[in-house]
């Protein structure tokens, strides 16, 4: 895509994705709630995920904590680190089908400048899907894959190695495959369905 097409875009398209998923924060979902009715642009996009949306409420059907390994090797990088709270903002009422009995999963920080949603946990087939944020400057451990990784960007910019993703890009990594470089100069939101099994470094 061309610089000219990026600068025609709607500034405010490439948060339609986290407003879709109830990933904003309470300011930015009233600003998008406003915005989304008086522009075309913005509504075509929304539109255009409903079967993103409904694909991750039919996962949404649990909410286990993911096995152990993943989140242990990275308490152990950041154990004497002091830990802050913050406070979660209330996500919008999203009217997918079946939601009813789904509750909203809080963010979690996983490591400085790491915080992971779990959507959903599927201990049979090792496999979890969550949204992850990278505040700006921060890096995530290298690490070898145990499962297919899909990841899909939502917001920011994300270096996967030499390769430079921007929103709606998608990135797929095969078992046994590892990542040295993973980076958001930007800071970014992906949603990632991953193996829990995977190593890091």
């Amino acid at each position: 895509m061309s610089s000219s097409s990026r600068n025609d875009r709607c500034e405010r398209r490439d948060l339609v994705p986290s407003y879709a998923l109830a990933a904003l924060d309470s300011n930015e979902t009233e600003l998008m709630a406003a915005h989304l009715p008086t522009c075309a642009e913005c509504q075509q996009e929304y539109y255009s995920l409903g079967a993103l949306a409904g694909a991750l409420t039919a996962w949404r059907t649990q909410t286990l904590p993911p096995p152990a390994p993943l989140w242990n090797s990275l308490a152990e990088r950041i154990a004497n680190l002091p830990q802050k709270k913050s406070a979660v903002p209330p996500a919008p009422q999203v009217a997918w089908s079946g939601a009813q009995d789904w509750q909203e999963p809080q963010w979690q920080e996983a490591a400085p400048g790491i915080t992971c949603k779990l959507l959903s946990t599927d201990t049979e087939s090792d496999r979890v899907s969550m949204l992850v944020r990278l505040a700006p400057g921060v890096a995530y451990p290298p690490h070898r894959h145990a499962g297919v990784e899909e990841l899909y960007l939502l917001e920011g910019e994300l270096w996967i190695e030499d390769r430079k993703l921007y929103p709606g890009d998608y990135n797929r990594a095969e078992p046994g495959t590892a990542d040295q470089r993973v980076y958001s100069e930007t800071g970014c939101m992906c949603l990632l369905i991953t193996s829990p099994s995977d190593q890091l470094r």
